[in-house]
């Protein structure tokens, strides 16, 4: 039996020089350590056909081979495992330095993308800081913390998809025990004024999920981009001055733009923001409803609650938010008359931009 475990050391020292890959290396281990079938394993049963000394002397001889066997196959896999990364990372390397890839068409920046940078920059050098919330939001700062209680109707409309989370969570917020797709960029404004205290001025651009039937100019899944001030003595003729510079960047300083009363559960007042159709110039098209009119924000003064809830003291601070609806400021813009292309991925759409 001695010589049966030497012939197989020397097999197998032969075999591991020839292996060059990982699928050779696993036929190497299948035929030697096998738990079925591999050599070593065959001669390890032969030990209760030993009595006594024999079987010490021949089980401790076996388990030595067993080891340094094994030590060598792990060096060898670790070879296997450096020389495939190597050949990978040869084959999958990008010389950085290259202006141009060879025969590789230049990618397009979505509309959506270049209009978003573009507010970006114009708020930032207004002294705003552009940041990121998560997609999936506790029922807490999605609702709660922008005075949307759980029976208000505002609910009804705002339902979306849910994820059920039992026990709550930490970074939930207050009492939180499920999740939901965010339906707006909002829940930002709470956790901004919690990290950031006042005074404070932000942008929060991000997708968002909504409860909608689809048609030219309504979609589930849209772009938005929220923003708020907070601050002492602000009042609405800030709000409005700041809506005006947008709407005369992006669209020219002949655009109209008009606010008339509407209710929102986290501002007070509120307001339903419009500006000049751009496709038919007030007169009326499928799109505008043949109002003249497209609606593509919604503000107002930030509701006492909503500041309560972000930490804020509302004897000394006041703030107004507002939130735009980015694919319809990108319809605008470029005269799209149809909000479900921005999302279709066609490359002849995109190559446009």
């Amino acid at each position: 039996m001695k010589n049966q475990l030497e012939k197989i050391k020397k097999d197998f020292f032969n075999a591991v020089t020839e292996v060059k890959d990982a699928l050779q290396l696993e036929e190497l281990e299948q035929r030697f350590f096998s738990r079925r079938s591999g050599e070593l394993t065959q001669i390890m049963k032969n030990l209760k056909d030993l009595s006594g000394e024999a079987r010490q002397e021949f089980g401790k001889l076996a388990n030595e081979v067993k080891r340094e066997l094994e030590e060598v196959f792990a060096k060898k896999k670790e070879e296997i495992k450096v020389s495939e990364m190597g050949d990978i990372l040869e084959r999958e390397k990008i010389d950085v330095t290259q202006p141009k890839l060879p025969g590789k068409e230049r990618g397009h920046l979505h509309p959506n993308t270049l209009v978003q940078n573009d507010l970006e920059d114009l708020f930032t050098s207004m002294g705003f800081m552009a940041l990121d919330g998560p997609e999936l939001e506790s029922e807490y700062y999605n609702f709660e913390a922008l005075n949307i209680p759980a029976d208000h109707p505002a609910r009804d409309m705002q339902d979306t998809f849910y994820i059920s989370a039992q026990g709550g969570s930490a970074s939930g917020g207050k009492n939180s025990n499920s999740w939901v797709m965010r339906t707006h960029t909002s829940p930002m404004q709470a956790r901004a004024m919690q990290k950031y205290g006042a005074p404070l001025r932000v942008v929060v651009p991000g997708r968002v999920f909504r409860n909608e039937a689809t048609d030219a100019r309504h979609e589930h899944t849209i772009q938005q981009l929220e923003g708020f001030v907070i601050d002492e003595n602000i009042n609405f003729s800030h709000l409005k001055g700041v809506l005006d510079v947008v709407a005369k960047h992006l669209y020219g300083d002949k655009i109209e733009i008009r606010l008339r009363p509407k209710f929102y559960p986290f501002v007070e007042p509120g307001v339903n923001g419009e500006v000049t159709c751009f496709l038919c110039a007030g007169k009326g098209c499928r799109v505008c409803k043949q109002s003249g009119w497209l609606e593509i924000f919604g503000a107002g003064m930030i509701h006492p609650n909503v500041l309560r809830e972000g930490g804020i003291d509302i004897k000394k601070y006041q703030g107004f938010a507002f939130g735009f609806g980015l694919d319809r400021l990108v319809m605008l813009k470029y005269g799209i008359d149809e909000i479900r292309i921005l999302k279709s991925g066609d490359l002849r759409f995109l190559r446009q931009f």
